[in-house]
């Protein structure tokens, strides 16, 4: 059996968003140029996570879920030098398995080489002298983080765990939340 990935992606009001990125990173992920259009149709006009399972040979399925955001106000920073997430696999288990190290906290904060990467669901950014950054190299290249940089919005840096710490702000981008600030939180 061949190794399968999946998109997750954001439908509101019966609208397809940020589909364009998403189309590119399937491109990437498996060198096939597939209009995701052509696959999602939204059965309402509820937030909606619509979760397409694809391989080399194309879209394996499409399912629609009602959309619940976490609620994430701590973190717990986790290391691991040799993850590699840099294609989104629908085997998570590297991920989940760190994810369990969380303890009492939401979410956790994968730092690889003494840099942070990302949460076990989002690319992170933080605010620094009033710049959003975002890492440089995060495990899992977002669709999200894509756009936000093709915007100007956000720049790529190394981020340390100092920087992370020193920072009043950080916030989470994934296709679901967009970029959700995070003024009150901890890190463990």
């Amino acid at each position: 059996m061949s190794e399968q990935f999946f998109e997750t992606i954001k439908t509101l009001d019966e609208e397809v968003l940020n589909l364009q990125y998403h189309n590119a990173r399937v491109a990437r992920t498996i060198g096939l140029n597939i209009n995701l259009h052509d696959y999602i149709f939204p059965p309402s006009e509820e937030l909606l996570r619509c979760k397409l399972i694809y391989d080399e040979s194309g879209v394996l399925s499409v399912e629609y879920f009602p959309y619940q955001k976490r609620e994430i106000e701590s973190f717990k920073l986790v290391f691991d030098d040799n993850i590699d997430y840099s294609k989104k696999k629908l085997d998570r288990s590297d991920i989940d398995t760190l994810f369990e190290k969380r303890g009492e906290c939401d979410e956790i904060i994968i730092v690889k080489n003494a840099l942070i990467t990302d949460t076990s669901i989002a690319n992170i950014a933080v605010l620094d002298d009033g710049i959003w950054f975002t890492p440089k190299t995060p495990l899992l290249k977002g669709t999200t983080r894509a756009r936000l940089l093709d915007e100007g919005f956000i720049k790529e840096r190394d981020i340390d765990i100092d920087m992370l710490k020193s920072v009043q702000e950080i916030a989470l981008m994934n296709a679901m939340v967009d970029f959700d600030i995070k003024k009150n939180y901890e890190i463990s």
